[in-house]
């Protein structure tokens, strides 16, 4: 009896695009591309990934991702939709010179968003404005404190 084995490796180092946007999970909520286009985003809006940074071919991202090439060229039109990123025709595809800015904008317009909704939810659950202010104030010291050493 012959047993082979072959086992595959990906090198996952800092200079590794989808060392830092992942790891990519279906055991996470939220489809796997909306998954990739957040990392992306953070990365883009943290100014880890600059202006004209080249990114990896559909074909080699969804390799080191293990996911499919059509999840992550997904991914990527939405990405280059809202102007994060761009392609171009035998070049490759790149992160927007104002990536950065429009990834942050993204961000501020769904976290806008996302306040707005919890306000709703806090009026109609019978809070007052000046009861929902102390109640964001005391979440957002909360917050804060966390991130401070």
């Amino acid at each position: 009896m012959v047993c082979i084995l072959h086992i595959h490796t990906i090198t996952m180092n800092q200079d590794n695009i989808a060392f830092r946007i992942g790891p990519i999970s279906p055991a996470v909520s939220g489809p796997l591309y909306q998954q990739i286009v957040t990392g992306f985003k953070r990365e883009i809006g943290d100014g880890r990934l600059s202006g004209n940074t080249p990114l990896p071919s559909f074909r080699l991202l969804a390799e080191q991702l293990l996911v499919s090439v059509i999840t992550v060229k997904r991914a990527y039109e939405e990405l280059e939709r809202e102007g994060i990123i761009y392609r171009r025709q035998g070049l490759g595809t790149f992160v927007a010179q104002d990536g950065h800015k429009r990834s942050r904008d993204s961000k501020l317009e769904n976290a806008e968003t996302l306040i707005q909704d919890a306000i709703k939810h806090a009026s109609e659950s019978g809070m007052s404005p000046k009861e929902v202010k102390l109640f964001v104030d005391k979440i957002i010291t909360k917050i804060f404190r966390k991130k401070t050493p």
